[in-house]
């Protein structure tokens, strides 16, 4: 498109155009000097706006728009000139002439300079044919013109305008033709027009010439006017070439796309045609001809002639090419496993070719003039027009698809169309090109796959991956309306079944749960299992019909049996009670799958925490304590580095010696919004979670840390800190303890390491190395809650342990219940015997002290001694302890 200041000058060729065809037609006086004046403005405003365009380009593209420039300029100089001689016409010759001769080779080089550089030019014979037969038949038909013209010349001058003109004009068309074949593709436009400014200077001789033979001014003024507008569309035509080159908008590339020399060799023929047709009628009506003319004939002729030929072996070479690829295209598409299929716009088979039979079931005769949709299913008949769309932007994006086609056996076949294009590019009334494959073992495997992926192996039911995939669906379904609910089912008693009976008897028992579910709940429901013992059901329906459906869930599961090893008759087994609990959530719009699941597995724990063996549904007030829990259990692991945690210490008191022998370090957590946390609800959450091991290593270091302070100020005490077996288990306790003891500078039988009696049920020689290994290092090993759980006595006697702590509940009531206390004194006299010192937890009354010291207990701890206080206050504490509350104690009978 031209820019501002190239449209200004052609609206301006335009008008000066209308004003000289006008003046001359109006025959004014003034139209000999009006026509030339004309004429140099609008060369020289052409001139001017080339030399502005070509500063655009870049500088090796600028060159043949500097030329043609430079002939506008001459152009322009020589019209200035014949306004200086009144009454100067353009037939006849002068100095004026000059400067437009001078334009002719300058507008010659702009053709050649348009050329691609040597190395880069594939003229070819073919190319400079066309030009030459363009030159011949222009010249020939400009002397057949011209005739009268040229026998009538008697003066150089006179012959300069009337044959040197018309010859220039005929190079300048060959060579434009010439350039518009030679040139690369994004040039062809700008050689286009600069050929249609030769044509028009061509024109300008010609119509120039033939005015000066006309016998009356009124022809004169006519051929005048047609040359005047010829000259300005030869300006304009050249304006457009430059505005139409873009070659330095495009990065050159090697191998750049040329056209074949079609348009030439079409140019060529219409030239030779149109001027042995003329010649043809001249001799027609009685026009002799001449020598000149009947030998540019035969020269036309001939190079028409070889043209034609040159045509003919190209086509012949062409067929042999297309029949060559034809049989490479055929030999591709037989010896590949897809059919090629080709539609009409209509989408009417017109061609199968490949392994139709093997991979369609029917043959190429069958095929051919059918409609593909009506092959298709009836769920897959939009193939085609799925296809089509996905071809809609040119690139096949859609593709692989997939549909059923009928066999001629009436069976079906799944086909894959693996690749599509347009016949004829991207217009829409276009057919197709298919490439079809029969696909339907894959995708009966793939179909089996799925199957797998999607279901559990042991019961048949969908499997977890099944499942939220159909809670996905119920979540989408809920915005527009229909209600469903989510159930999940876990079995209260399967850890028996396996640990007693075997995991076959457990298996078997799963089976049974399944089929128990499948027969409950109904064809829309999905029942799956998601793992061990847990199963879950997502129902089509209210809160309502679900909960129904878990009653009777709960009723049906809820069975005493025997488990008897296979091959053994059903007598044979164990009796065993198994119970389902189930938890109930409806799925609501806006949610997502895995709070849906948390909800329900919430509502589930309620069951566990309450009893089992029932049904509990979501919400606020029953799952208050299972939202609280897991609450907790999210905060736990960043409480440490939030400074949440926090250690008290609770004195150890000697009857005897009357004073604190001890401490007993005691962790607390101070949650920022629910408040103070017990500690035997996140311990037993730390040990589940796995992080009791970094808060017992923190809890080390901490106490530690604060209890050689207190040593430092002169003060022996022991430090008791709590250790949990999964602490033991996790081979990392010794090291721990070393490194707080180093840390902190604590002596390490100062150090009192308590574990619960929990650790004699776990039979493993490593535990028991571990505690040897911290009693050699010099610390004291004591036996927390003793008697609070079983205890292998036999096991306690192998343990490095020098101190046992009764649980507190032995010590509750001890002043009322005799057994009580016969069992207390038991525990005394069972330490004394091992050389263990025996300390008595939760002392809270005189009564229970009095008892305790008749019974030779002589450490006491609980909130009479001393409640937990933090490691500021401990000092006051331990000073201040008055010896009365342990030596005061009267002797009393024991009940």
């Amino acid at each position: 498109m031209p820019d501002a200041p190239t449209r200004a000058v052609l609206v301006l060729l335009a008008l000066l155009g209308a004003g000289t065809t006008a003046v001359q037609l109006a025959g004014l006086p003034a139209a000999g000097r009006v026509l030339p004046a004309a004429l140099a403005l609008g060369s020289a405003a052409a001139a001017a706006a080339l030399a502005r365009r070509a500063a655009l380009l870049p500088r090796p593209d600028r060159r043949p728009w500097r030329a043609l420039s430079a002939a506008g300029a001459l152009l322009a100089l020589g019209q200035v000139l014949a306004l200086a001689r009144p009454g100067r016409d353009m037939s006849s010759g002068g100095i004026e002439d000059l400067p437009t001769l001078l334009a002719v080779p300058v507008a010659i080089a702009t053709a050649v300079l348009l050329l691609p550089p040597r190395a880069e030019r594939r003229l070819g014979t073919r190319v400079l044919l066309d030009g030459l037969v363009v030159t011949v038949a222009v010249a020939l038909l400009a002397d057949v013109l011209l005739a009268d013209l040229l026998a009538a010349v008697h003066r150089p001058a006179e012959g300069l305008i009337a044959a040197g003109y018309p010859l220039v004009g005929a190079v300048l068309c060959g060579i434009g033709l010439v350039t518009l074949a030679a040139v690369p593709e994004d040039r062809r436009r700008a050689a286009g027009w600069l050929l249609c400014s030769s044509v028009s200077m061509a024109v300008v001789a010609l119509t120039g010439a033939a005015g000066r033979n006309a016998t009356d001014a009124a022809t004169a003024a006519e051929w005048g006017v047609v040359t005047a507008l010829a000259w300005f569309a030869m300006l304009g035509t050249g304006l457009c070439a430059a505005a139409a080159d873009r070659t330095g908008a495009t990065p050159e590339a090697d191998g750049r796309r040329r056209a074949l020399p079609l348009r030439g060799g079409v140019l060529a023929h219409g030239a030779a045609t149109a001027a042995l047709v003329v010649l043809t009628g001249g001799v027609v009506a009685g026009r002799p001809l001449t020598a000149a003319e009947a030998a540019a004939a035969t020269a036309l002729l001939l190079f028409a002639s070889v043209r034609t030929l040159s045509w003919v072996l190209d086509a012949a070479r062409l067929t042999r090419r297309l029949e060559r690829t034809e049989g490479w295209f055929r030999a591709l598409v037989h010896s590949g496993d897809a059919v090629t299929v080709v539609l009409d716009a209509a989408g009417r088979i017109t061609s199968a070719s490949g392994p139709v039979q093997a991979q369609l079931g029917r043959s190429e005769e069958d095929l051919r003039g059918l409609l593909l949709v009506g092959l298709l299913h009836a769920e897959d008949r939009d193939l085609v027009v799925r296809v089509a769309a996905a071809l809609r932007d040119g690139a096949p994006d859609g593709l692989p698809a997939t549909g059923r086609l009928r066999t001629d056996d009436g069976t079906w076949r799944d086909v894959e169309v693996s690749g599509a294009a347009r016949t004829g590019g991207r217009r829409t009334g276009d057919g197709l090109v298919l490439h079809l494959r029969d696909v339907t073992e894959r995708r009966a495997s793939h179909r089996e796959l799925e199957r797998l992926a999607y279901t559990d192996s042991l019961t048949g039911l969908p499997n977890r991956a099944r499942f939220m995939a159909a809670l996905d669906a119920a979540l989408a379904r809920a915005g527009r309306g229909p209600r469903a609910c989510v159930l999940l089912v876990d079995l209260d008693g399967f850890k028996a079944v396996n640990d007693v009976a075997g995991h076959d008897a457990g298996d078997r028992l799963l089976c049974d749960v399944a089929d128990t579910l499948r027969a409950e709940a109904r064809g829309t429901d999905l029942v799956a299992r998601l793992g061990g013992d847990e199963f879950a059901l997502v129902v089509d329906g209210g809160p309502d019909e679900a909960l129904a459906l878990a009653e009777r869930l709960v009723v049906r599961l809820d069975r005493t049996s025997r488990h008897a090893a296979p091959g053994e008759p059903e007598t044979a087994g164990p009796v065993l009670r198994v119970s389902a609990s189930v938890g109930l959530t409806e799925v609501l719009p806006g949610a997502d799958a895995s709070a849906t699941v948390r909800e329900a597995d919430l509502a589930l724990r309620t069951v566990k925490a309450q009893g089992k063996n029932g049904v509990r549904v979501s919400g606020e007030a029953l799952v208050e304590e299972s939202a609280r829990r897991s609450r907790l259990a999210r905060d736990l692991p960043g409480a440490i580095a939030r400074g949440q945690l926090r250690v008290v210490y609770q004195p150890v008191a000697g009857a005897a010696e009357g004073r604190v022998l001890g401490v007993e370090a005691l962790v607390r957590w101070d949650h920022p919004e629910l408040g103070p946390v017990p500690p035997e609800e996140f311990i037993g959450l730390a040990e589940d979670d796995g992080l009791i091991v970094p808060l017992q290593r923190w809890v080390l270091a901490t106490a530690t840390a604060e209890h050689a302070r207190l040593v430092a100020g002169g003060r022996d005490l022991k430090l008791g800190v709590n250790i949990s077996v999964r602490h033991l288990q996790a081979r990392c306790l010794v090291e721990d303890v070393v490194r707080a003891l180093d840390a902190s500078g604590l002596p390490a039988r100062l150090l009192m390491v308590e574990v619960t009696e929990s650790v004699l049920m776990d039979d493993d020689e490593r535990l028991l190395a571990e505690l040897r290994e911290l009693s050699a290092l010099g610390c004291v090993v004591s036996l927390d809650d003793f008697g609070k759980g079983y205890s292998s006595l036999a096991y306690l006697a192998r343990l490095p342990v020098r101190v046992l702590k009764m649980d507190r509940g032995f010590v509750s009531g001890i002043d009322t219940d005799p057994r009580g206390a016969a069992l207390v004194g038991t525990v005394v006299d069972l330490g004394r015997t091992l050389g263990m010192d025996v300390v008595a937890e939760g002392v809270e009354t005189r009564a229970q002290l009095e008892v305790l010291t008749a019974l030779g207990c002589r450490f006491l701890q609980g909130w009479l001694i001393g409640r937990p206080v933090p490691a500021a206050a401990l000092p006051g504490v331990v000073d201040g302890f008055d010896p009365g509350t342990v030596r005061g104690a009267e002797a009393v009978a024991v009940p």
